[in-house]
């Protein structure tokens, strides 16, 4: 298959990239997250997750779709390198809402070598929309204030900062990583009880001013920090599909058959 940077770029609405600077890299991070949603649709129908670049390009380019951590990041950081950034895959280990950690090293992140060092991450759903320092400044936009903050030798964590309160979302060491080193996790993501993306529809992006997210039934939309909730008929979930993220439910549904 022929993977195609400008069919790529065409995707997410984004422009190619004459300069490698960080206003280029946050507007390819803020685009991409507008407009390829963080999706499991596949693994709610069972329909196998492979870490086959070329399978991913397919999915997400010429069949509209999104994708977990490992198929968004993973194509991203595809791009980055073929646009002449110095990106490289990452491992990370994502915190619960309850202060305990997920399966280690299953969330997959980017860094991406300008100035400094930054964390891109284009496939976490409800967070920055933006690249973030590793030297500890804070960064803020609609979803949030956000600083990495360097734990020991090796180790960094991801925080927002709410109000009065600190949240770190995950913890991530800066070496390389190659897709397939994720398989262990890709398939634990897919088939274990343990996994959040084996309970419920889950589809959401980013928007200018906040964010849509489709959970179940249910469609939350945020902006400029104020949240509205409603409940879906099947009928009105499928409209949503299509109309807020570009995915058709009944084409999905004959490729699952």
């Amino acid at each position: 298959m022929n993977m195609n940077t400008t069919d790529y770029l065409n995707r997410f609405k984004a422009s190619p990239v004459q300069e490698h600077y960080l206003q280029n890299l946050a507007e390819l991070q803020s685009l991409h997250m507008q407009n390829i949603p963080f999706e499991n649709l596949d693994v709610l129908r069972r329909t196998p997750i492979y870490l086959n670049i070329n399978s991913i390009y397919d999915k997400i380019v010429n069949q509209h779709r999104g994708g977990y951590c490992y198929e968004i990041n993973g194509l991203f950081h595809w791009l980055l390198n073929e646009l002449g950034f110095e990106a490289k895959l990452i491992s990370a280990t994502v915190q619960k809402p309850d202060g305990t950690w997920s399966k280690t090293d299953t969330h997959a992140a980017i860094l991406v070598e300008l100035d400094t060092l930054y964390l891109v991450d284009a496939g976490f759903g409800d967070s920055t929309i933006s690249p973030i320092p590793l030297g500890g400044e804070r960064h803020t936009d609609h979803s949030g204030t956000y600083r990495v903050e360097q734990v020991d030798e090796v180790y960094y964590d991801l925080i927002r900062e709410n109000k009065e309160t600190e949240k770190v979302l995950y913890r991530f060491s800066t070496e390389a990583k190659q897709l397939a080193d994720f398989h262990e996790g890709c398939v634990f993501n897919q088939v274990s009880q343990e996994s959040p993306f084996t309970h419920d529809d889950l589809v959401t992006r980013a928007t200018e001013n906040g964010r849509v997210t489709l959970s179940g039934s249910q469609l939350t939309r945020s902006e400029n920090g104020k949240k509205e909730k409603a409940e879906l008929s099947a009928a009105e979930k499928q409209n949503v599909l299509k109309e807020e993220f570009g995915i058709d439910l009944d084409v999905l549904e004959k490729q699952y058959q």
